[in-house]
């Protein structure tokens, strides 16, 4: 079934998600994979695409992702089992023009098996051509020691990596993690906060540090032709985000709400 989602359609993330919900989104495995493209300002075509993760209510009602991912924070081999079973379903619907495929990955979910002889979410990442994966760091110094270990495991294995959300609100930067990815994606408050002259040119030097380290800079959340505008004053490679929305390929493996099927 294909239907693009927009995030703003989903449950806001700040409601707390009842168990009884979380129970059957696994049990059911009420899920889906948005794949938005990433778009070369300088070919003005993708390059790649994002596989954003998707999941659904018994009522087929989208569930904000933010949601369900920090309510399983409190149980780790969950967490690990939604996140293993999402990255399979992603790898496995990627759209077949895809040079590049970006998948975000949770370091609290890759360290439950991190420190184990077999490593399940490398094995079932490391043979798929052109992956870039995507750090995502939260608020506190576990969060990037956990992000360097993944750095680590996962450049070993030849996989390029992103730090994700760069400037969010409520993040951190670890140095150790910035040195050792590919890809820099600027959250998408930076196109507010350009405005500013001091925050300005933060991200001014910020995109020059990543093109002076041999790496490419994405930014997120371009939605307006301003926004495009913006981001190639600021001499970015690449963005993403709802003004490509035409080009987005959403696939639900959710089961159809018994209403639906009579």
């Amino acid at each position: 079934m294909f239907s693009p989602i927009s995030e703003r359609s989903a449950h806001p993330a700040s409601a707390r998600l009842p168990a009884t919900v979380l129970l059957d989104l696994l049990r059911h495995q009420r899920y889906g994979v948005e794949y938005q493209p990433i778009v070369d300002l300088q070919r003005d075509e993708p390059i790649g695409y994002e596989a954003l993760a998707r999941f659904y209510a018994a009522d087929g009602q989208p569930l904000a992702p933010k949601g369900v991912f920090e309510a399983l924070h409190g149980s780790p081999l969950s967490l690990f089992q939604l996140e293993y079973d999402m990255k399979r379903l992603q790898l496995a619907y990627a759209p077949t023009q895809a040079e590049l495929l970006f998948v975000n990955l949770d370091p609290d979910a890759y360290a439950v098996t991190a420190n184990e002889p077999v490593d399940p979410l490398l094995t079932l990442m490391s043979p798929r051509q052109g992956l870039v994966v995507e750090i995502i760091e939260n608020a506190n110094v576990t969060d990037a020691s956990l992000s360097q270990q993944l750095a680590q495991a996962f450049s070993a294995r030849g996989i390029r990596l992103a730090l994700d959300d760069i400037g969010a609100p409520n993040s951190m930067i670890s140095l150790d993690v910035l040195m050792a990815v590919d890809w820099f994606k600027f959250d998408r408050s930076w196109l507010a906060r350009a405005r500013d002259a001091k925050c300005r040119a933060a991200l001014t030097h910020l995109i020059g540090f990543a093109h002076e380290c041999g790496c490419r800079v994405i930014l997120e959340g371009v939605e307006r032709q301003e926004d495009l505008q913006l981001a190639r004053a600021l001499q970015v490679d690449c963005v993403q985000g709802f003004l490509y929305h035409k080009q987005f390929v959403s696939i639900s493996l959710a089961p159809r709400p018994v209403w639906a099927m009579v």
